[in-house]
């Protein structure tokens, strides 16, 4: 198998120019930073065995990703025990984050909004909003129609808007920290 394909990119510069955008992804799909390392190596597997088959540039590529990490991170969800796991000690919890008091909290709470969507809703949000995929390539990506992509993400961002999760903060997320 030759390492060159998709439009003459190689797989390991693709990886080098994409991964971080991927792995963000797979984030947040998983909400999980070690999950998430582990779905895009997956999908980044599959891909690889594939490489030669796939034509047009890096583009069809990174939509072959994609795809690979809903399915696989969907495959996941359905043969995985999603029970509690007890520990002897309860985390630390974080109190600040880079991005200054409190970013820790938000984040933690849009995980946690994003948690309680379906998986598809889940999907859709990340390929529409966060990887800034067309209504059209989102479909594609998921293999649904663009109908469908339109009422998850209208289904998904109504569901957000009346979080729990969410509707506790003081200030929205935009707003500055005060120095």
């Amino acid at each position: 198998m030759t390492d060159r394909s998709a439009a003459g990119t190689t797989f390991d510069d693709f990886v080098a120019a994409r991964s971080t955008a991927l792995w963000r992804s797979a984030f947040l799909l998983t909400g999980d930073r070690h999950k998430a390392e582990d779905l895009l190596q997956v999908a980044l597997v599959k891909t690889w065995r594939r490489w030669d088959r796939l034509t047009g540039g890096v583009e069809p590529a990174e939509a072959y990703v994609r795809r690979a990490l809903v399915t696989t991170y969907t495959d996941w969800w359905r043969r995985r025990w999603r029970g509690e796991v007890p520990t002897g000690e309860l985390p630390e919890r974080p109190t600040t984050g880079r991005d200054g008091p409190g970013a820790v909290d938000v984040r933690r709470d849009v995980l946690t909004a994003l948690a309680g969507l379906s998986r598809g809703q889940r999907a859709v949000l990340v390929l529409r909003y966060f990887d800034d995929l067309t209504e059209q390539q989102t479909a594609d990506v998921l293999g649904v129609s663009r109908g469908t992509v339109k009422s998850q993400a209208s289904r998904a961002l109504a569901a957000l808007r009346s979080s729990p999760a969410l509707t506790d903060h003081d200030h929205p997320a935009t707003e500055e920290e005060p120095s």
